[in-house]
């Protein structure tokens, strides 16, 4: 069990749930990206995050190059990271979490 496993393991439902549908639909689709424990959260390279909350579960992601229309698929108004909220595994769009991870680099 490597620390990311001890971090999702961690986590109470439904933020567990959440946390490893998003890990399994990254490394689904990004094989030899690095995951990596950073700051306490799972990090995807260095330009994504999950992050399990007290009622949901935030997938961040790096902004910079971002136009105005891809930033709409996010929330929040961070200079350099803006987030996606997931309350349950349902809110969890597969296409969208892959279309932004494809923009930002991963």
């Amino acid at each position: 069990m490597n620390d990311v496993d001890k971090y999702i393991a961690k986590l109470k439902s439904p933020q567990k749930d959440i946390c490893k549908k998003l890990r399994k639909i990254i490394l689904k689709a990004f094989p030899k990206c690095e995951e990596k424990m950073w700051v306490g959260v799972p990090w995807y390279g260095s330009k994504s995050y999950m992050v399990g909350l007290k009622d949901h579960v935030n997938f961040g992601a790096c902004i910079k190059g971002l136009s105005k229309k891809e930033l709409s698929l996010l929330e929040g108004s961070g200079k350099t990271m803006r987030h996606i909220k997931l309350r349950s595994v349902q809110d969890i769009d597969k296409k969208k979490i892959v279309r932004l991870l494809k923009m930002i680099g991963v």
